[in-house]
């Protein structure tokens, strides 16, 4: 590239979250820098949209050269927004994260960090997602800078194909313990979830909401067991939900 790239950073724990302060100060060094980020904790969003509510955004000073702006939204509003209101031209990269917690397997459906770059791949952008599996605020990402930069110019130097966006997990070790870089699947996982009833000073019932992960999937190319085995998983994704291995079947059991 002749020029250096413009990338537009995100997340959804909040524009002062350290994980994204750090990607900042990544991305600072590859290209031009803005950020539009949610003014507070958005974790477990997922897709969702400001319908019923005004948004307000603020321009703060915080670090670095960059652009920093504070919206009243969620992820999927930030990137919105960006594009709409705050941008004068297309980014060349939407990055969101870093995520302070696993987006592996499943929780990518419900991830904020995940849907902010998959709305950034809805409007044909590039684009990509990371998370840290540590939700300690005091994580230490400096431990994977060079693999986050290394997958963001590799992703500017080789586009991703058309619908499909990247999901980034980094798994919880010192930079020498890292093996490398795995492309692999989702996952077959999911939440054993429950409702733990208890009851407030008042006498009324409240719930909060508990359970376990469960990792049903043994294959050595699923993200969770590469991340276990100490790699940085990359699976690739795409926003399309069609089962187009099905409509042919599915159409010849409705139609008769």
């Amino acid at each position: 590239m002749t020029k250096k790239p413009h990338i537009l950073v995100t997340n959804d724990d909040g524009i002062t979250a350290p994980g994204v302060r750090k990607l900042v100060e990544f991305m600072n060094e590859i290209g031009e820098v803005t950020v539009v980020a949610p003014n507070s904790p958005q974790s477990g969003k997922g897709h969702a949209i400001t319908i019923n509510s005004t948004l307000t955004f603020e321009e703060i000073q915080l670090d670095g050269p960059q652009r920093d702006i504070s919206l009243s939204g969620t992820p999927v509003d930030c990137v919105k927004f960006a594009l709409d209101q705050v941008l004068n031209r297309r980014p060349d990269l939407v990055v969101s994260g870093i995520n302070h917690g696993a987006n592996s397997s499943i929780n990518v459906i419900y991830s904020g960090t995940m849907s902010a770059a998959v709305e950034a791949g809805v409007e044909g952008l590039q684009s990509i997602g990371f998370s840290l599996l540590d939700f300690s605020w005091e994580a230490d990402f400096d431990q994977c800078k060079e693999y986050v930069q290394q997958i963001v110019r590799k992703t500017l130097e080789n586009p991703l194909p058309k619908g499909v966006v990247l999901n980034v997990n980094i798994p919880k070790l010192k930079k020498e313990e890292i093996k490398g870089i795995k492309v692999c699947r989702q996952a077959h996982a999911k939440w054993e979830e429950s409702f733990d009833e208890r009851i407030s000073p008042h006498g009324k019932k409240y719930y909060w909401l508990t359970g376990y992960f469960n990792n049903m999937d043994e294959a050595d190319d699923a993200d969770e067991n590469a991340l276990a085995e100490g790699y940085i998983s990359v699976v690739p994704v795409q926003f399309d939900l069609t089962a187009h291995q099905h409509l042919q079947s599915l159409s010849e059991i409705l139609n008769t």
